[in-house]
């Protein structure tokens, strides 16, 4: 499933990473684009190719963290009415309640954890955080944790499997593999279809929390 990027990205190690950076830094300033993906497949050809991590690390950091800083800063000035004017975020209500409810339950490492879980558009909580008026101090640590942190753990687990392809393919029955592409593909699919996602979780988690005050 990664011709796609070999065939893109033909000299990853040499400049790459200003691919990561761009396609990052968008996906966390609210476009629909798939940084995960794209963070695992750099890393999963970097393997094979066994080319250096420093740059797309460093490149995937720094987009993750300037883009969720851009979302903090546009939190900061604006309010929910103003957020569904903004019609590319695709944000209604429904679709915040809830980051939000999450928010105010795991407070401010909300910024941290939020970058672990899919379902979790990155804009969302930075956005959120911002409208909570969160320190600026606060947000850059629990940003500049998360979302280096994010970024090798998504590089590194690509690059493992890269690393490793020779001796996984020649050691794995055909029916494992198939089970392996199956699982992958759910996760980009998850990953791609992430805010119809969002919305479901918002209309269950409410009920679920009335269910627990009965």
């Amino acid at each position: 499933m990664f011709h796609w990027l070999e065939s893109l990205l033909p000299r990853l190690p040499h400049y790459g990473f200003v691919l990561v950076f761009i396609i990052v830094f968008l996906n966390n300033v609210g476009l629909p684009l798939p940084g995960e993906a794209l963070l695992l497949g750099a890393g999963f050809v970097l393997g094979r190719a066994a080319g250096s991590l420093w740059e797309p690390m460093l490149a995937g950091a720094a987009a993750s963290f300037l883009g969720g800083i851009c979302a903090f800063g546009l939190g900061r000035r604006l309010g929910h009415d103003s957020l569904e004017r903004i019609h590319w975020l695709h944000l209604t209500p429904r679709r915040l309640a809830w980051p939000e409810q999450f928010l105010k339950r795991h407070g401010p490492k909300t910024v941290f954890i939020a970058r672990f879980i899919a379902v979790f558009p990155p804009v969302v909580v930075n956005l959120l955080a911002g409208m909570t008026k969160l320190s600026w101090r606060t947000f850059l640590s629990l940003n500049l944790t998360g979302s280096t942190l994010y970024t090798i753990v998504y590089i590194l687990i690509g690059y493992f499997f890269g690393k490793q392809w020779i001796y996984l393919r020649a050691l794995l029955s055909p029916t494992v593999w198939y089970a392996i592409f199956t699982a992958i593909a759910l996760i980009v699919l998850g990953i791609i279809f992430r805010r119809p996602l969002s919305g479901y979780a918002a209309r269950a988690f409410p009920r679920a929390a009335n269910r627990g005050h009965n």
